[in-house]
């Protein structure tokens, strides 16, 4: 059984609410600055509240921190935590520059405690499909793949410098996991209707495999947020597509072989709720581990390529 200290109680009273129902945790605190918020999180779901953040990182019977703050504070009190004796699960992006994420791995080894990051896309049930097809060689070879995520601009800021890391990043998790770490071989991107709205294609060369990565911020308002893929094998077609409720294309991953056409059933998951547990599973040493920090810089790595040829671009 394990305490768990939560930083925020914007995404982290999702988390608060998952983690309520999970047969591992023992005790939950949840810190934020604002009161209103705090007192409807320990109703609703029985926890502890503070708005001491030393409450947590000076507690010595918490085991874990999830960090659910904005990402320029991640390094600060991921290291903190870790100084006082505690593993931490961060929310991703785990953090905006390389510097940050290399001083973070440093404390996780000179602390002896895991910094965990959420790339929840490996437990999406069409990307962990997608996983083992290709690990597995059902269907041969992995020649082509593209990778899809639009939305209207519903997040603030996506624009040419923010979209690799605040968008695109989910992509280049499931990249680095799929084929491993890889350089971009060409970016391209443009500004649409305002700064704060773009276009951009990252293409990967991975030995046999060729990969692009599309993100949009600019769809009309009309358009639902949505995720795909199309991934093309030797003997095979898989096609995902997936959109909020305002779409009337279903959710659907559908395999196309010289037998015909499939829809692939996939049995339903919360990938935010199998990543902490798979984060408390890791913590407790009984499970090799899927979200390490080291596979999160890469994936950051890669944000920062993208950013940095984006730049040269607007020159």
């Amino acid at each position: 059984m394990m305490n768990i200290g939560i930083l925020g109680t914007g995404f982290g009273a999702y988390h608060a609410s998952l983690l309520n129902n999970n047969a591992q945790v023992n005790r939950i605190v949840v810190f934020g600055r604002n009161e209103t918020k705090l007192d409807k999180l320990k109703k609703e779901l029985n926890v502890e509240v503070t708005q001491n953040i030393e409450d947590i990182l000076l507690d010595p019977n918490v085991d874990v921190v999830d960090i659910c703050l904005p990402s320029h504070v991640h390094r600060s009190y991921a290291i903190e935590a870790l100084k006082h004796g505690k593993h931490v699960f961060c929310e991703t992006p785990v953090c905006f520059g390389l510097e940050d994420a290399l001083l973070m791995k440093q404390a996780e080894q000179q602390y002896g405690k895991k910094i965990l990051v959420n790339q929840f896309i490996k437990f999406d049930p069409a990307y962990t499909f997608l996983y083992e097809a290709h690990r597995q060689q059902k269907y041969g070879k992995l020649i082509s793949l593209s990778l899809k995520r639009e939305t209207p601009p519903l997040w603030g800021d996506l624009g040419l410098s923010a979209i690799p890391i605040q968008f695109m990043i989910h992509e280049l998790d499931l990249l680095t996991w799929l084929l491993g770490p890889c350089d971009p071989c060409a970016v391209w991107g443009t500004e649409v209707a305002n700064p704060e709205q773009a276009l951009v294609r990252a293409y990967f060369q991975h030995q046999d495999t060729f990969t692009e990565v599309i993100a949009s911020s600019h769809m009309p308002g009309s358009y639902p947020f949505t995720v795909a893929y199309e991934a093309y094998f030797e003997k095979a077609k898989l096609v995902f597509h997936e959109s909020d409720e305002n779409d009337l294309i279903p959710t659907a991953l559908y395999e196309y072989t010289a037998s015909g056409q499939q829809k692939i059933n996939l049995e339903p998951a919360n990938p935010y709720e199998k990543s902490l547990d798979h984060a408390l599973e890791c913590f407790g040493e009984h499970s090799e581990c899927m979200i390490p920090l080291e596979q999160a810089i890469h994936s950051l790595e890669k944000t920062i390529q993208i950013q940095n040829r984006l730049g040269q671009t607007q020159r």
